[in-house]
């Protein structure tokens, strides 16, 4: 049986960006190990996936003492399950899985790039990170930018020999669940129940943001422009994701006034966001940078309107004004007259949910990507 080593440095994004992709290629008839740092996922990873997990001590913080040891494991590992193919995502296992896997000989080393840390950075960090991402692609044999314009910064402001860059599909890593994620009648008592237990009336206007509540997601411009629109007409905001005070912290004022503020309602962390997406009349995406996020995807085929900032991925799922509203990154007053867009014209809700479900459900088949992945590991291994 021919065998794949998928590596990721922390362990929920094998669980939330890859569901389901490992099971899918063990049926198709590839043993698949996963590895990643230690958490709680880690078991849930093995029991869905039906796939060997091994924990090494990756790290997303700079650490190269941890690094190193990471790759000395990395290698045993590889020299004992003797893969015909590594692939990795993520920036450290990145890294450390292309470093590991050409030491080894591994003939197939793939990475696929789904964001890019380094564009928020600068001075002695961005150009460490520059060398490290440089470094990562010359080790891989091939290497996948989910989104098209992913692609063209490379080009552009990182490596520019593109010979063996590749977008599978219209982007994406996973593709979604299109029939997972559809806004069925069952899921509208589950809504309601949310609204009630978050003390936001039934009819109220209700924006909503899933992801993770850092800088980088736009979440200091979002409460701001809220705020903002608030005075005009009334409203209500749903904030779905963790935090991460100790990698990205928002500032003091901005987490004081997102947990004092009456109608700024946090829901932590989800594990099935599809109640809280029934439950918004608007999709609020104002991150900073991505590689081709899968809750607009989400988002688009449970039929809410979205405004999402004017970035690479996001802009590949919406077209401004036809099936969305998209804004500059940081900008408050844009972000603003947006939301109050949206909150006045139902007429233009209607026409954007309508237009993005399509495209999507036409577009980002999960089953659809999976196959166009086995096809392209299909085609290196022969």
């Amino acid at each position: 049986m021919r065998k794949i080593l998928r590596i990721t440095t922390v362990p929920i994004s094998l669980k939330v960006l890859l569901q389901g992709q490992f099971r899918f290629m063990q049926q198709n008839g590839w043993e698949v190990l996963t590895i990643s740092a230690d958490g709680i996922e880690v078991q849930e990873i093995k029991e869905k996936e039906g796939v060997k997990h091994i924990i090494i001590p990756l790290t997303r913080q700079i650490s190269p003492f941890t690094d190193l040891l990471a790759l000395l494991k990395l290698i045993r590992i590889i020299i004992t399950f003797k893969p015909d193919i590594v692939h990795s995502h993520t920036p450290k296992a990145g890294l450390i899985g292309m470093l590991a896997a050409w030491l080894c000989k591994v003939p197939y080393r793939l990475h696929t790039v789904a964001g890019l840390p380094l564009m928020e950075y600068t001075g002695w960090k961005r150009l460490l990170l520059n060398f490290t991402e440089r470094l990562t692609y010359r080790l891989a044999t091939k290497v996948y930018p989910n989104s098209f314009q992913l692609f063209e910064f490379i080009k552009k402001n990182l490596y520019s020999d593109t010979r063996k860059f590749q977008v599978i599909g219209k982007g994406s890593s996973n593709g979604i669940d299109v029939d997972y994620f559809y806004p069925a009648d069952n899921l509208k008592n589950k809504a309601s129940e949310i609204k009630a237990s978050l003390k936001i009336p039934p009819d109220a206007f209700t924006f909503l943001f899933i992801g993770r509540l850092v800088i980088d997601k736009g979440i200091v411009e979002l409460v701001h422009a809220f705020e903002e629109v608030i005075k005009c007409k009334d409203a209500y905001l749903i904030l779905v994701g963790p935090f991460e005070q100790d990698l990205n912290p928002l500032p003091q004022n901005v987490l004081d006034r997102m947990t004092s503020h009456p109608k700024i309602k946090l829901a932590g962390f989800q594990k099935d966001v599809r109640p809280y997406l029934m439950a918004s009349n608007a999709f609020v995406f104002p991150s900073y940078r991505e590689g081709f996020p899968n809750v607009v995807l989400q988002a688009a085929c449970m039929e809410v309107p979205i405004i999402a900032s004017n970035i690479n991925g996001c802009n590949e799922i919406i077209e401004h004004e036809k099936s969305g509203l998209l804004v500059r990154p940081k900008d408050c007053e844009e972000l603003k007259v947006a939301m109050l867009r949206l909150l006045q014209s139902s007429t233009e809700i209607e026409n954007y949910k309508t237009v993005a479900a399509n495209y999507v459900r036409t577009n980002f088949s999960r089953t659809h990507y999976w196959n166009l992945l086995l096809a392209e590991y299909e085609s290196l291994v022969k």
